[in-house]
């Protein structure tokens, strides 16, 4: 039996507890030398061979366990056969992003009070699909990426880095610089996402799944949007409504319209 004294890692733990063949897969992808240990069952040593291999090189334990193990390992029932401790990465830093961000078109994601893991983990998902360059953390925010949000993600993580922001006006005067307008997404009063014309560079901030945007960020922000529906429902899931705007930068900025 395996010792799952640490299924719940603490925020700050320098590690974090991946689970999930995507998430996993992905780490592995793209930065390996992060993995510190694997457990799998057996039924997942074939589509993990070039992991193990990697592993048995490069001194990193592993370990066949049973399903029951990895359920306390990762204190869920949705492991898919395989959970990874890897070294966490710590968010860059504004200034950092905007020094090595490409020309073009960019999009990225300013969080603002996010927390529910799912939801995370279904942003990251549509950023990684839709090619958003970033998801920006506020100064004072305890977000962080975690197991679940990963697992839900599907290897999205990877590919859409956190970068912690300074002061609310420093941070916007920062991305203006750079090109960017900042976005506000609203329930009310917002003007129409799809008919509103939109810089190719800019950021979109969404609020957190009950009270929605801080009114005092809304209004240091460019624009006001939201995303027009029936009326049957007051408004979308942050992670759905995030994939809608992410829809719609990608078929502007790339797609013409």
């Amino acid at each position: 039996m395996v010792d799952a004294t640490h299924a719940a890692p603490a925020a700050h733990d320098p590690e974090l507890r991946l689970y999930g063949l995507n998430a996993v897969r992905a780490a592995f992808a793209r930065r390996p030398d992060a993995i510190r240990k694997v457990y799998l069952l057996e039924a997942r040593i074939p589509q993990l061979q070039p992991l193990l291999k990697w592993c048995a090189a490069h001194r990193i334990g592993y370990r066949i366990v049973e399903d029951v193990d990895l359920q306390k390992l990762a204190a869920s029932t949705h492991h898919e056969g395989v959970v990874a401790d890897v070294r966490r990465e710590e968010p860059q830093s504004l200034t950092a992003w905007l020094r090595g961000l490409p020309e073009g078109p960019q999009c990225a994601l300013w969080l603002d009070g996010v927390g529910n893991p799912h939801n995370l983990g279904a942003i990251l998902r549509s950023a990684a699909h839709f090619g958003a360059a970033a998801v920006l953390l506020p100064k004072h925010s305890t977000m962080t990426l975690s197991g679940a949000a990963a697992r839900v993600a599907e290897g999205g993580a990877e590919h859409v880095p956190f970068v912690r922001l300074g002061r609310e006006d420093n941070a916007i005067a920062q991305l203006h610089g750079a090109g960017f307008q900042v976005v506000a997404t609203v329930v009310r009063g917002g003007s129409d996402v799809f008919t509103t014309p939109l810089p190719q560079r800019v950021v979109y901030v969404v609020g957190a799944e009950g009270e929605g945007m801080d009114p005092r960020l809304v209004a240091l922000c460019d624009q006001r949007i939201g995303i027009p529906g029936s009326g049957a429902v007051e408004s979308l899931n942050v992670a759905a409504a995030t994939t809608v705007l992410l829809a719609q930068w990608r078929q502007r900025a790339h797609g013409g319209g």
